[in-house]
């Protein structure tokens, strides 16, 4: 924990505040309000057809990603399951997501040889130079494979809002 995230995490709590933390959410929706107006009425139909079981529900109950064992196939198979429009088949994109190696955690970046993240990389989206210096190219469709799988937890995941 650096410096500023150890104050900053310090003055929340004596103040009462918590930072709302922006949930990655399956990537077929087109409006972010539907998740708080809609969801609530559900019995988490899209948790249940989740083959990799990476959809959680919030405590607003809403759904959200999980890629702490797995990541996403785009299947369709919970926007297919989705009776209250919130998740539409026709809404696919790509998450929402940017996902980045933290070279001072990489293994290979501190010349271990390691590949953990590349080998389970359907897209090729991860280059290493010289064997080593891995980097995520513009190839990366942000499903989350590769993170679960890092054993120095280097591949970091940041929500685009």
């Amino acid at each position: 924990m650096q410096r500023r995230e150890l104050f900053s995490s310090l003055a929340s709590s004596v103040s009462g505040k918590k930072k709302q933390e922006a949930l990655l959410r399956p990537p077929y929706f087109g409006d972010e309000s539907l998740f708080r107006n809609e969801c609530y009425k559900c019995d988490g139909a899209c948790v249940t057809v989740c083959e990799e079981e990476i959809i959680k529900i919030a405590d607003d109950k809403t759904p959200y990603l999980d890629f702490s064992y797995r990541g996403c196939t785009y299947c369709d198979e919970c926007a297919i399951a989705c009776k209250f429009g919130v998740l539409k088949v026709e809404e696919k994109k790509l998450l929402n997501a940017h996902v980045s190696i933290d070279n001072s955690k990489c293994l290979s970046w501190g010349h271990t040889l390691c590949f953990s993240c590349k080998d389970p990389c359907l897209e090729n989206a991860i280059d290493f130079k010289a064997m080593f210096m891995p980097s995520i190219n513009d190839k990366c469709i942000f499903c989350g494979f590769c993170i679960s799988k890092c054993p120095a937890n280097a591949i970091m995941l940041r929500v685009v809002s």
